[in-house]
């Protein structure tokens, strides 16, 4: 394999707060119509929809049905509903957009959706994944109300391994522009020479004159800092023939730049205007960052000059209780989670993701893995992508590519997961070709894909990982010191990984430069592909989440961070490996229920809580684990010292106590030099008497679109979580909000997630309050039979 050097400055779309407006680029989420069923005269502009339900998007209709074992989706899609459903939109048009080019630009609908304007067909997009755009402009009256009608079709099952969800899900924009304009995602930027003391920005913008004449143009460019002070800029005369394009090239000096890292997130902003002698034609505002990237074997993944170990997460595209509708505010908070439990890095499994979510990675920090299909020729379902791939595969990875190329989070393009056809000549020819079709757009960050041995000689692989800049491993990294030894030119990660594993992968990534990270699956809970990650007891149904149904199993259970992101303990254990921002952390491992036993799965670790309450085992000795990058850690009981254990690197950071369970008071103590640096504790708790509400913001915009995640707690008297409460919860929303999704965490709770009662699990659970179009105070009252009422007021505020 060749060694790769890559030197980049990338540019992301500008971050538009919660989806508002701007400029050439408006919104057009409000006010649509839904019917959950078919019918072809809804096409029509004068079809009678009064009885379809008004909604705003994002939407998805899949998360508001019921969980059941009769639904097509099967434990693949979380025994959601899917189906056929319509969506119409009436609007009129503004005066102001006659002799302009108008478009209507779909960020993402699931799936096989067909788009008409007052009963002419536009076109078809099958996948779920891809944005699209339609020209609205030869349709459009002005006389008249205008009807934008959209078909989409999920009914054809199983055509995903994992929750899709159904409908709209991610924004709708109309885009005006003169017939004089930048060109639809054409502005591509990098920098062939990146350093702490200057950086030469290249930027490339193809300009379209859709006239009948020829246009003499100017393009400006100007950069401004983070503080918005002018950054260099360049203005360059343009002759366009008529009905023709051109692409102009800039280079721009910025002096003393400020890099992008996962650290130090810097964002630029390129401000590109299109002018006829004094009049701007066209303008557009990207936000960016200037960094550069290197791979090798020698010294690895290098960010800026500097050598940088991956601690990745893999991410499936749904938030939750949400479904698959990408509001903004939801992406955030997806990367905000990734952030706090230490990953620098995210594969977006195994598709493109929304541009929410990668204008905050863009924003927070978080490196990417854009990654196009989930397979290629060869199904691993009926209905999935491969019926697709040979007609749509080109169209839809030049889609991602080119809407994604600018985001300077994105650092690897990754063209497939575990094609079913790996280990047979054509998938060598086709892992060449969708290679080619990145390059040909980006030629700027290496490609990959997800390999897997699977039944597979692994040598045999070979051939289809030269094909790869860089190589993934699903599964494999044992094997990488090998592989390294026959095909040492090969640049090593792993791209998806069991949770057990994090210690032996983190040690292999430490100990070999040309291993650049690991990334486990998953990082975050999610809908379907049900029963990955559980344990169970002795009894139950035995096996994989392939082998059985599971049902009420309706999710994954093998991530970090669960549904209502809270960080389980291999969470914080993990984080410990890769960082030192956590250095003491304590659990308990779940006894075995005697004389049923634990079983776990493959991509399961042992239940282990934060908790001192149990029980029914009182006299039993209990495993007390303490994750601890201090040498040293001690453990007390009711201020007793129990022991002191070591916890360095042959120990696995970890230290475990063999405790008999009474109830009381747990502290440990991390030990340097022998003195206690920090502690930490676990306390019985009481009886469940109290109610505790933390929203995680309590001022939101009065836009529809914003959000306030407010977790729940049950605790004791003193407001100790009782973590084994299982309490019937009632929520009642008064003001200007509404509840988006209640959840729990629990993936075998069969309660709808859009709803004003759920269960508590384990002692928590969480309701997402939606904002409407209007200013006020919302209270959020939660109660339950025995327990004390609880509120929380947040408001609703324009800036």
């Amino acid at each position: 394999m060749k060694k790769i050097t890559i030197v980049i400055l990338l540019l992301a779309y500008s971050v538009v707060s919660f989806a508002q407006s701007s400029g050439r680029k408006q919104l057009f989420d409000y006010n649509w119509k839904f019917n959950l069923g078919d019918d072809s005269l809804a096409r029509l502009r004068d079809f009678n929809d009064n009885a379809w339900r008004n909604l705003d998007l994002p939407h998805d209709w899949s998360i508001e049905g019921s969980v059941s074992p009769k639904n097509p989706t099967g434990g693949a899609g979380g025994y959601f509903p899917a189906g056929i459903g319509w969506y119409r939109k009436t609007f009129k048009v503004a005066p102001e957009w006659k002799g302009k080019n108008v478009s209507v630009y779909f960020e993402g609908v699931y799936m096989n959706s067909e788009v008409f304007i007052n009963g002419k067909y536009l076109g078809i997009r099958p996948y779920g994944y891809s944005s699209f755009r339609y020209d609205l402009s030869p349709y459009l009256d002005f006389n008249k109300e205008n009807v934008i009608a959209v078909r989409v079709d999920n009914s054809q099952q199983i055509n995903s391994r994992w929750y899709s969800g159904s409908g709209i899900y991610r924004h709708v924009w109309i885009d005006v522009t003169n017939p004089l304009h930048l060109a639809d995602w054409g502005v591509a930027i990098t920098t062939p020479e990146v350093s702490s003391k200057q950086a030469s920005v290249q930027v490339k913008a193809t300009i379209k004159n859709e006239t009948g004449f020829p246009q003499r143009i100017a393009v400006n460019t100007r950069l401004l800092s983070v503080s918005f002070k002018d950054a260099g800029n360049n203005t360059t005369k343009v002759e366009l023939p008529a009905h023709g394009e051109k692409e102009v090239t800039q280079i721009i000096k910025v002096s003393k730049p400020l890099l992008w890292t996962p650290e130090t997130p810097y964002l630029y902003q390129a401000q590109i205007q299109v002018l006829k002698g004094n009049e701007k034609i066209d303008e557009t505002k990207t936000s960016f960052g200037i960094r550069s990237i290197k791979f090798t074997p020698e010294k690895g993944f290098q960010l800026n000059g500097k050598t940088v170990k991956i601690n990745g997460g893999c991410v499936h595209h749904d938030n939750g209780c949400l479904g698959a509708a990408a509001f903004d505010r939801a992406e955030e908070r997806k990367v905000e989670l990734m952030k706090a439990a230490g990953f620098n890095a995210v594969r977006t499994s195994h598709n493109p993701p929304s541009e929410a979510f990668l204008e905050a990675c863009d924003r927070l920090g978080l490196l990417v893995i854009d990654e196009a299909f989930d397979g290629w020729r060869v199904g691993k379902n009926k209905h999935d992508y491969s019926v697709y791939f040979d007609n749509w595969s080109k169209l839809d990875l030049e889609t991602m590519v080119l809407r994604d190329r600018n985001h300077p989070s994105i650092f690897m393009w990754s063209i497939g997961n575990e094609v079913v056809e790996r280990n047979k000549p054509e998938a060598v020819t086709t892992a060449k070709m969708l290679a080619g079709i990145v390059k040909g757009i980006d030629s700027t960050r290496p490609v990959t894909s997800a390999i897997v041995k699977w039944g597979n000689d692994w040598e045999s692989l070979d051939p289809l990982m030269a094909a790869h800049d860089v190589c993934g491993y699903n599964y494999q990294l044992q094997g990488a010191p090998a592989d390294h030894k026959r095909v040492p030119s090969r640049v090593i990660f792993q791209t998806e990984s069991y949770p057990r594993d994090a210690f032996a992968n983190w040690k292999l990534v430490q100990n070999n430069n040309y291993i650049i990270g690991d990334f486990v699956w998953t990082a975050i809970d999610y809908l379907g592909e049900s029963g990955i990650g559980r344990w169970y007891y002795s009894g139950d149904v035995p096996g994989e989440h392939w082998e059985n149904d599971f049902f009420p199993w309706h999710g994954a259970y093998c991530g970090d961070i669960d549904l209502t992101g809270w960080r389980k303990p291999i969470s914080h254990y993990r984080s410990m490996l890769y960082n030192d921002k956590e250095k003491l952390y304590m659990a308990v491992r779940e006894p075995k229920p005697e004389p049923l036993e634990i079983k776990e799965t493959w991509w399961s670790v042992w239940p282990t809580w934060e908790s001192w309450t149990w029980p029914g085992f009182e006299g039993r000795k209990l495993d007390v684990e303490v994750y601890s990058k201090y040498p040293k850690v001690r453990l007390y009981f009711n201020d007793k010292l129990l022991g002191e254990k070591p916890a360095t690197v042959n120990q696995e950071f970890k230290a475990t106590f063999s405790v008999p369970y009474t109830p009381g008071t747990l502290k440990a103590a991390g030990v340097e030099n022998d003195k206690e640096i920090e502690s930490t504790t676990l306390q019985t708790s009481g009886s469940a008497t109290k109610i505790w509400l933390i929203a995680d913001r309590k001022q939101l915009l009065p836009n529809g679109q914003d959000l306030s995640y407010v977790s729940i707690e049950i605790t004791d008297k003193d407001g100790v979580l009782q973590p084994n409460a299982s309490n019937r919860l009632q929520f009642k929303i008064e003001g200007p909000g509404v509840m988006a999704g209640v959840d729990n965490a629990d993936v075998k709770d069969t309660d709808p997630y859009t709803g004003n009662s759920r269960k508590a699990w384990r002692g928590r659970a969480m309701v997402v309050i939606r904002s409407t179009h209007n200013a006020g105070d919302i209270k959020l009252t939660v109660s339950s039979a025995g327990l004390s009422d609880a509120t929380i007021a947040i408001k609703a505020l324009t800036h």
